[in-house]
């Protein structure tokens, strides 16, 4: 019966969430963790609501017992990253995305985080390491390729920016425009892909 009413309490969450009633799901996932204290969709999914409402501390807390209870699982691990990260808890973060890519290695999410993190702290050698993995995993994102450009203007090495900005005037000509603006940097003609 305990498995029956998890799947109840779950598909009624998920029934308001898909109606927008974020309060009405908070409160069935709030009842299953009574119920089920370790229960990591609950709990993930308390946090996850948290983390939208901007309260950080209350998703932290989340993240605390989530990570106690799937240490192995590399989302929990991700999304502790990232409310570390907006509670600037620089260090914690870092720590946090890094073992999430040591779980998932394929996590891009994780990767891209890092670098944003080590860009704070001014480590750019580590910073283009992880962004290069974060854009071998998300090609076609803007994202990561930005964020590396960026990294090679501040490490003064605009050769490199240039063709990262050719790169993406390929695919996302609006960044490579936007990259250009922001760096005075003119990259010409798109890459040949």
């Amino acid at each position: 019966m305990n498995r029956l009413d998890r799947l109840v309490l779950k598909g009624l969450a998920i029934s308001w969430l898909v109606l927008g009633r974020t309060g009405a799901a908070l409160a069935v996932f709030e009842r299953m963790l009574r119920r089920w204290p370790d229960d990591a969709y609950a709990l993930a999914s308390r946090l996850n609501l948290h983390a939208q409402a901007g309260r950080w501390v209350e998703a932290l807390a989340d993240s605390d017992r989530l990570v106690a209870v799937a240490a192995g699982d590399s989302h929990a691990w991700f999304n502790r990253g990232y409310v570390l990260e907006q509670l600037q808890r620089w260090d914690e973060a870092l720590a946090a995305f890094a073992r999430a890519t040591e779980l998932s290695p394929k996590l891009d999410r994780a990767w891209y985080g890092m670098g944003l993190i080590l860009i704070r702290q001014q480590r750019y050698d580590e910073a283009v390491t992880a962004l290069k993995r974060n854009t071998e995993l998300q090609p076609m994102s803007p994202y990561g390729w930005y964020q590396l450009a960026r990294v090679h203007v501040d490490r003064r090495n605009p050769e490199e920016a240039v063709k990262i900005i050719r790169h993406l005037k390929g695919f996302e000509p609006k960044v490579a425009a936007q990259l250009e603006r922001e760096t005075g940097l003119q990259a010409g003609q798109p890459a040949s892909s």
